[in-house]
Parts: structure tokens; C-alpha cells; sequence
């Protein structure tokens, strides 16, 4: 399961960049109006979610599979009920994000668990599952907080939660490159 894991690194680190790039846009435009960034939000988790189920369909077996298949229908079921329900309110819209926040910080936290056992500096997906349950719990008990207050609380979340995936991800392709026998572009090492 590590093998492949580790051969998929990439999508780790693009799974980063979007929410890295979903951030920036976030603080670029701090005043965008409450539809822009349901559609936003939308596109993210439901590329997100696109890339959580490849990376799931992508390795063989196991408990870590499963959960990450989970992740990825869960993200992008989310999405989509964002483009469906398009006028839905900054209240309603905020519960998507705190349910999907938890949910994803939950499996990520069980995925550092079970990759302890194969990596080091499993911490990084444990504080990354950590910041994400944090950040569901803050905007449900503080929907009320505004919504400017909500796009920056969004746009750090994002930002902090890809550098993090990054890190993790540039972290599993050197990992992969350090084993006997791995392979790089179709080449044993």
C-alpha cells in the first residue's frame, strides 16, 4: 500500500496547490460576494474530491483505500450540492464547509495513523487532519463571524492545509526514491 501510495505522490502535491491557489484568490479579493464564493468553494471540493477518489482507485488495497475513496466522494458530493443549490445562504453554506472540513481532517488524521507505521513525518497529515477538524469547528459554533471574516478564516485554512499537502507529498516522492527497488519513469532505481 506505501508503494503505491508513494507513486502518487503528485497528486498529494497538486491536491496542495489548489487549495494553496484557492486561498490566494481568497485574500487577493476579500470583499467577493457570497456566490462567488460558493462557486469557488464548489469547484475546489469537487476537484478535490476528483483527485482524493483517482488517488484511491490508484492503490491496490487496504483500509487507507477505502477511507480515501470516502474522502473523495464526500468532497465531491459537497461540490456539487454547491452548484446545484447556487443561492444557497452564507449560513448553509458555511455548515457545507465546516461538515466537509471535519470530515476530510478526520480521514486525514486516520491516514497519518496508518501511515506512521511505513513513514516519518507522518505529523504533517496529522496536523493538517487537525487544522481542518479545528477550522470545521470554528465556523460551525461562529457562523455569524461575517462573511469577510469567514473568506480570510478560508483563505488561511487553504493556504496553511496545501503547503502542508505539499510538503507531504514532496516528502512521499523522495520517500519513494530512497526505496530498494523503486521505480522512477518507468525505471528501476
Amino acid at each position: 500500500m506505501t508503494t503505491q501510495l508513494t507513486r502518487t505522490w503528485w497528486i498529494v502535491v497538486l491536491r496542495g496547490v489548489l487549495a494553496i491557489l484557492f486561498g490566494v484568490v481568497a485574500f487577493i479579493w476579500p470583499a467577493i460576494s457570497i456566490a462567488a464564493l460558493v462557486l469557488l468553494f464548489g469547484a475546489y471540493a469537487l476537484v478535490d474530491g476528483i483527485f482524493a477518489v483517482i488517488a484511491a482507485l490508484t492503490n491496490a488495497a487496504g483500509a487507507q483505500r477505502g477511507w480515501l475513496l470516502l474522502e473523495g466522494v464526500v468532497g465531491i458530493v459537497i461540490g456539487v450540492l454547491t452548484f446545484f443549490w447556487p443561492s444557497v445562504t452564507a449560513f448553509v453554506l458555511l455548515y457545507f464547509i465546516a461538515s466537509w472540513s471535519i470530515v476530510t481532517g478526520i480521514f486525514e488524521i486516520l491516514a497519518a495513523i496508518e501511515l506512521r507505521k511505513a513513514i516519518t513525518n507522518e505529523w504533517m497529515l496529522i496536523v493538517s487532519g487537525v487544522l481542518s477538524v479545528l477550522f470545521g469547528l470554528l465556523v460551525m459554533f461562529y457562523p455569524g463571524a461575517g462573511a469577510l471574516s469567514v473568506i480570510w478564516i478560508i483563505a488561511i485554512y487553504a493556504v496553511v492545509f496545501g503547503i502542508l499537502l505539499v510538503m507531504l507529498g514532496l516528502r512521499l516522492r523522495n520517500w519513494n526514491g530512497a526505496q530498494p527497488g523503486a521505480t522512477t519513469m518507468g525505471r528501476a532505481v
